[in-house]
């Protein structure tokens, strides 16, 4: 009121001037500046509380204060009170608002035979009640919409039983933002498979799955942090897409962008962590199962202010709107970018798997599982092994080797010595001789591949005579016989045979044969 602004020490003087000095309303407005009206308005307001000067003196300015201006009295109402606690969860479904809750409460009162708030003063009275509500119960959450997840500040200590080392396992939480059905589990670091690994237990242990999820800007799963555009990682947006969903995470350093979750935290600090505080865990799994104990408890809690609890809200509110899991678990893997070797192979934990030979020199992507590995390039994968642990070792498919390199790979000495078999006694011989008399296999190998170059180019019958004349002039290499068959030396040598068969070579001193007139 117009009135309340007018300084207490003048309101006192007004008094004073009026009740001890007896001058009139105007003089008074005159000497202090102010309407003759406002100074009917102290003087009726000291009446009406009884006060004459001596009152007035013996009072300091807050208690006089509260004499003159007295609060309203309220009015008496005969309408019955909404149940707001239902009105504040129901707003969080899907659909539903203000004017549809008030029209029911509306028809519940006429069924009762009972007088309604009007529809503004059903909202001032919801209002005035969410104003009570801790802040994080502000913000309207849809039911099934986000799913908030974060790691608490405190973790709990891990004694190793053989060595005696204490490790500090992480907590991680997880709430959803229409019930605030809450899920915590242990991990041993923060790092992308914890994270990950501990958001697929979430979504399980809640059976469904929302529509978003809102974690920080961890380095863990945003790739690019960015206040406005944050770019996750490669598998966490692998983890979104098998769950149909989708990621929003909150921005750097703005804690009010998940309340729900900080609050979650701050019960599960108090309600599990600091129950457990004089425990001691030997190993993982035994903190997990009394962490899964305790936090049955903590969602049977009654609410203080709001009807039921949260493992009843997020019956009625979240289960129904998640959407179902898929049919098989997220698999957890690792991703690496690499460089193709000019020996078309990829390192990975120090193994060496291969590529196809045309993505020499290129960058690829590598997934590996603990069972698989994948290499992609431009996404489209090029190539699949199975993981091995073996350091230093080699794994080869012929198919993404080069056509001599495979060529060459295939052929075994054992291999080689049956194909010259299928010629002939003789190239066999050749054959076994290059195999046994090569300083290094690799050059064995490599006769053997031009004895197959030269049976492409001549008949099996020509080979084998050749290698048969090889062998008798004791020269069986590649290069003699190769000059065997280049100078038709192999055809004279059959038939001197033929004509040595009918006509039998009579021998004396005095015959010279036919090789002198050559």
């Amino acid at each position: 009121m117009p009135t309340k602004r007018v300084p207490m020490r003048r309101i006192r003087e007004a008094l004073r001037l009026h009740l001890q000095a007896g001058l009139s309303y105007t003089e008074v407005g005159r000497a202090l500046k102010i309407s003759k009206s406002g100074v009917g308005k102290f003087v009726s307001l000291a009446r009406v509380a009884g006060l004459d000067w001596e009152g007035v003196q013996a009072l300091s300015d807050e208690e006089l204060e509260a004499r003159l201006y007295r609060p309203p009295l309220p009015r008496s109402s005969h309408q019955l009170e909404p149940d707001f606690g239902y009105v504040h969860q129901e707003l969080k479904r899907p659909g539903v608002t203000l004017m549809l809750l008030w029209e029911e409460y509306t028809r519940a009162m006429a069924d009762a035979g009972q007088p309604a708030y009007k529809y503004t003063s059903f909202c001032v009275k919801y209002r005035a009640f969410a104003q009570c509500q801790k802040r994080s119960m502000r913000q309207v959450h849809i039911g099934g919409e986000k799913l908030f997840v974060d790691y608490a500040g405190a973790t709990v200590p891990i004694v190793d039983p053989l060595t005696g080392e204490i490790s500090a396992a992480q907590i991680f939480v997880a709430t959803l933002g229409a019930s605030s059905y809450t899920f915590a589990c242990a991990t041993p670091r923060q790092t992308t498979a914890d994270w990950i690994g501990a958001q697929v237990r979430a979504l399980e242990y809640f059976g469904g799955v929302p529509k978003l999820i809102v974690p920080d800007q961890t380095r863990s799963l945003i790739k690019h942090p960015d206040r406005y555009d944050p770019v996750p990682n490669r598998l966490y947006e692998e983890f979104a897409q098998h769950y149909s969903t989708a990621i929003l995470a909150a921005r750097p350093a703005h804690p009010k962008d998940k309340p729900k979750v900080e609050a979650a935290v701050l019960l599960v600090e108090r309600w599990i962590l600091a129950r457990l505080r004089n425990r001691r865990f030997f190993s993982l799994g035994e903190l997990n199962g009394a962490i899964a104990e305790l936090l049955e408890e903590l969602n049977q809690r009654p609410f203080k202010k709001l009807p039921g609890c949260r493992r009843s809200a997020f019956e009625h509110l979240d289960a129904p709107l998640l959407q179902p899991l898929p049919p098989r678990r997220f698999v957890i893997s690792r991703w690496k970018q690499v460089k193709v070797n000019i020996d078309y192979h990829v390192e990975f934990e120090g193994h060496y798997y291969s590529v196809p030979h045309r993505f020499v020199g290129q960058r690829l992507e590598l997934r590996a599982t603990d069972a698989l590995l994948e290499c992609f390039a431009a996404n489209q994968r090029v190539a699949c092994h199975t993981v091995s642990p073996v350091r230093g070792g080699f794994t080869t498919e012929a198919d993404h080797m080069p056509a001599s390199h495979r060529a060459h790979r295939e052929w075994t000495p054992a291999k080689l010595i049956t194909w010259g078999k299928r010629i002939g006694a003789s190239t066999a011989a050749v054959v076994s001789w290059q195999l046994k008399h090569r300083p290094h296999p690799e050059q064995g190998y490599r006769a053997c591949l031009g004895m197959m170059a030269l049976a492409r180019r001549y008949t099996d019958e020509r080979l084998e005579a050749a290698c048969e004349r090889a062998m008798a002039i004791r020269a069986p290499t590649l290069r003699s016989v190769t000059n065997i068959l280049r100078s038709g030396l192999d055809r004279q040598g059959a038939l001197l045979t033929a004509s040595a068969c009918a006509h039998p070579v009579i021998e004396h001193e005095n015959v010279r044969g036919p090789d002198y007139y050559h």
